[in-house]
């Protein structure tokens, strides 16, 4: 209740604060009463004394004066001392007057010499003095002419009237008003704090029982049930407040767990289980427009291409590499790197097996342990390196690099955060590898593992365009398999079938990952060799002639056969400006090879094309 406490000591302050000008503006008063009124006694016993001296001049009697001067003291119970001075004119005229008549201080010399009245209050612990000195002036007119009597001027000071009142009575008599006010306002600064205390304390408690729920819903717990003993309004928002909490622990209570469906506890930090539930659900649209955006991709390339973007975009990795995994061929591709080369030795890519992260399927952080991952090539930078599973034959490693051991912590702390991305992809990458794959097996021979015509058809336009545009050239191989007919006819299709397989085992054995292999129709295939020079298309040619040409095959019942082939080749764009005008040529050189006797390679000539007898 430490609200209450506050509230009391403000108001019994404010209250003291009030009570205490009170007594200072009634004190203050009540003295400047005391003085005026002591003043204005002052001021008539000085016009009594002043008469009556007058009197005593007229009359003659003046040497009786120290008689009415007394009576008049002693009448007046309040007045302690009174006496008169003359001014030097009067001692002049007059003489000095009794002993007890003369300038007695320095008060009576300034009001001699000022005419002006002066007041001086002199107090102790016991008595309170008020002393008072009044000039007297001679005057003309109202049945007294001071100047018939004296030999002054108008207006001089003719003496002074000195008293000294016991004021004491007066001052103890505001001390005990002030007391009686004092202890009414303290009166009063009870039963106010009482009354305070008895109608506020139940909103305190409302207050501090709803700061108590208001606390344990920062905490994600909507369960507080709150109470009053406060009726009308107060009561009604309780309600209100207590439904609403219900409403709201049956909403929220478990939004953390239910989240973490979708993104996995730990990779938000936050103690504010609502601020968390905003951040994770955040996190799951930008994951939601990731997904449905990369949905529409064309290829799985483009959907790499977009969490290279998230890891630049959302992450702010600068410095990283991202890697396609072919789990079953253990070999590791580079599909994107942001600067400089891979921090891994050229072996990994060669045989995926050796990347740590690969292999153990687990994040590898520099900082664990001195040199964990004994094929990274770096000693002066830190790294991360995070696996993800596609499926059984395909993954993905991303590999980021720092110098520094702080953003390496902050890049750590994102990990779980990438893989939320990269499990929103899977289904995607796996269904975009699934429809490489249909499209890979719609577009090759099953026989031979060679592209079809289809693909030739499909993709020679695209293949033509960039050859032009980068300006690569190709060598084009046309392959016929010699009397290949006659193995059909006399050994059957089954044996024709090992015939064709085994051309394509000799050929995709003989040309690079660049080239392109494939079987135009029948025993005829169609081989582009990119960027291949004069001497490396002949020797490409004569391998696979050679090759081919050892071939023993079995033919059933105990028989074997030997077949050769016949190769023509044309150049691109050396002997013709489009890629099908070149396969045509090879055709044509083809043909004359076939014509000319078979088993042989013919390059194409331009004067195949114009003579008949060539063809």
């Amino acid at each position: 209740m430490q609200t209450k406490s506050k509230l009391l000591l403000f108001v019994a302050l404010m209250l003291l604060g009030l009570g205490l000008a009170t007594i200072i503006n009634v004190s203050l008063n009540f003295r400047d009463y005391s003085i005026k009124n002591a003043t204005q006694r002052a001021t008539m016993t000085a016009a009594i004394v002043k008469d009556g001296l007058t009197a005593h001049m007229v009359n003659g009697i003046m040497d009786k004066r120290s008689y009415f001067l007394n009576q008049i003291s002693h009448n007046n119970d309040k007045i302690k001392k009174l006496w008169i001075v003359r001014s030097k004119k009067v001692v002049q005229q007059y003489g000095k007057g009794f002993h007890s008549e003369t300038v007695r201080d320095a008060i009576d010399k300034q009001v001699l010499t000022t005419g002006k009245m002066v007041q001086k209050i002199t107090e102790s612990a016991d008595n309170s003095m008020l002393r008072i000195t009044i000039p007297y002036k001679a005057v003309v007119g109202s049945g007294a002419d001071c100047l018939s009597c004296h030999n002054v001027q108008r207006g001089d000071t003719l003496g002074v009237i000195s008293m000294e009142f016991n004021i004491t009575n007066m001052r103890n008599d505001g001390m005990f008003t002030i007391l009686k006010i004092l202890a009414i306002n303290i009166i009063f600064i009870i039963v106010v704090l009482l009354l305070i205390n008895h109608y506020v304390t139940p909103y305190l408690k409302l207050f501090s029982d709803m700061q108590q729920g208001i606390r344990k819903a920062y905490k994600g717990d909507f369960s507080h049930e709150f109470q009053t003993s406060v009726a009308g309004d107060a009561k009604k928002i309780i309600n209100h407040l207590n439904t609403l909490f219900r409403k709201m622990q049956e909403t929220f209570g478990d939004i953390k767990y239910n989240l973490a469906t979708f993104v996995p506890q730990g990779c938000i930090s936050s103690t504010d289980p609502l601020q968390e539930a905003k951040i994770i659900i955040d996190e799951l649209s930008d994951i939601y427009k990731f997904k449905k955006t990369i949905e529409h991709d064309a290829t799985k390339d483009v959907v790499y291409s977009r969490i290279v973007d998230v890891l630049k975009n959302k992450y702010a990795l600068s410095h990283f590499a991202f890697y396609e995994v072919d789990t079953v061929k253990s070999i590791r591709k580079l599909i994107y790197i942001s600067n400089g080369e891979s921090i891994c030795n050229d072996e990994v890519d060669l045989d995926a097996s050796l990347c740590r992260a690969h292999r153990t399927n687990t994040s590898v952080i520099s900082s664990e342990f001195t040199n964990l991952c004994q094929e990274c090539a770096c000693n002066d930078l830190e790294y991360i390196c995070i696996p993800f599973t596609i499926n059984d034959e395909n993954s993905l490693i991303i590999s980021v690099t720092s110098k520094d051991k702080n953003e390496l912590n902050k890049i750590n702390s994102y990990i779980q955060s990438i893989e939320n991305y990269l499990e929103a992809a899977k289904p995607v990458i796996e269904s975009k590898i699934l429809m490489s794959k249909l499209r890979d097996t719609s577009l090759r021979d099953a026989m031979t593992g060679m592209y079809n015509r289809r693909f030739l058809e499909e993709f020679i336009d695209t293949v033509a365009s960039q050859a032009k545009r980068d300006q690569t050239t190709y060598s084009i191989l046309m392959l016929d398999v010699d009397f290949f007919k006659k193995v059909n006819d006399t050994y059957g299709h089954d044996v024709g079938d090992k015939v064709i397989a085994k051309i394509g085992e000799v050929v995709l054995d003989s040309i690079r990952e660049s080239d392109l292999a494939i079987r135009y129709g029948g025993e005829e295939f169609v081989i582009m060799l990119h960027n291949a020079n004069d001497e490396g298309t002949m020797k490409i040619a004569t391998k696979i002639h050679s090759e081919f040409a050892k071939l023993i095959f079995d033919a059933g019942n105990g028989q074997t056969l030997q077949k050769t082939m016949s190769i023509g080749i044309a150049k691109f764009p050396k002997d013709g400006d489009t890629i099908w005008k070149c396969i045509k040529y090879a055709d044509t050189a083809l043909y004359v090879a076939k014509t000319t006797g078979r088993n042989k390679i013919v390059e194409y000539k331009k004067e195949m094309s114009e003579n008949d007898n060539l063809r």
